[in-house]
């Protein structure tokens, strides 16, 4: 029986991105490279547990969802979650960020400064700056701050990172635009907590490293794999890759794949199979963000 192995999911190294498997086994992922798997016939997706910890009951999980967590084990995870406001005490520096997605999609976050870049890379920001740097809770009440005065939000859906992806400015300089008008106007604000220290503008853009820049830009998608299923495979080249999404080239043309579906799932090594799981067309999402400007 061939050998299956269960994925926990993309990271990003300073090389590119690299799917991680439990146990320890890693696979960088090269463009041009063919990535193809499959699942077993009558396999099943099982929670991944929460905080390194197995799930108790290994609980069974949609296909659709990209969590990959029963209730319980969602609830545990958000338990001692920067994201959730639980970690007031946390006494790491963080830095505050300005995100660009493409046209109109910006976001404000923070990030611990040790994980560097990293969480950009996680995201799929195509570019983005530094704001300030300084405790856990001055950086919240930045976040907030931003938000409040100048309506810019800290969450933007994956659907619309994807749907802006093909229509891209070409040049750097009109990537960073938006964000940096949204830096000058942020630092001229009032009310800025005093444990912060502002940062200059300084756009860092990853379109090179995402594969979507210029001419390093292949076909635009036209689909996206709604999840995974027993007894389904997909394979194709790797033409580009941002946030969790692995852009691939089969016979239906290039298709997303969101490597958060494969978490909880026993895979398989697939070889010259056709493109056999769920998709849906690629769409400009609906209520995408309007420009700030």
């Amino acid at each position: 029986m061939a050998q299956a192995w269960k994925c926990a999911g993309l990271r990003w190294a300073a090389d590119g991105p690299v799917l991680t498997w439990v146990g320890g086994r890693r696979s960088v992922l090269a463009r041009g490279k063919r990535v193809a798997f499959g699942v077993a016939e009558g396999g099943v997706r099982t929670c991944v547990g929460a905080r390194g910890h197995a799930c108790p009951v290994r609980a069974g999980v949609a296909g659709r969802s990209t969590g990959a967590r029963c209730e319980e084990c969602a609830r545990l995870d958000r338990a001692h979650s920067v994201a959730a406001d639980t970690m007031a005490d946390d006494p790491r520096p963080y830095h505050v960020y300005l995100a660009w997605f493409g046209p109109g999609l910006v976001k404000v976050g923070i990030t611990a400064c040790e994980r560097g870049s990293a969480r950009l890379l996680e995201q799929g920001a195509v570019c983005f700056s530094w704001l300030g740097r300084g405790p856990l809770m001055a950086a919240r009440r930045t976040e907030e701050l931003l938000r409040a005065a100048l309506g810019v939000p800290d969450r933007i859906p994956y659907a619309h990172k994807r749907a802006v992806r093909a229509a891209l400015p070409e040049s750097g300089s009109e990537r960073a635009a938006e964000i940096a008008g949204l830096h000058a106007r942020a630092v001229a604000l009032g009310g800025w907590p005093e444990a912060l220290t502002p940062e200059p503008f300084r756009g860092v853009d990853h379109a090179g490293v995402f594969g979507i820049d210029g001419a390093e830009r292949g076909s635009a998608a036209v689909a996206e794999v709604a999840e995974l299923v027993a007894g389904g495979a997909i394979g194709g080249e790797l033409v580009a890759a941002a946030g969790p999404d692995l852009h691939l080239a089969t016979e239906r043309g290039v298709v997303v794949l969101d490597t958060r579906l494969m978490t909880g799932w026993e895979l398989l090594a697939a070889e010259g199979e056709p493109c056999a799981v769920p998709v849906r067309e690629l769409r400009r999402a609906a209520g995408v963000q309007e420009g700030l400007f």
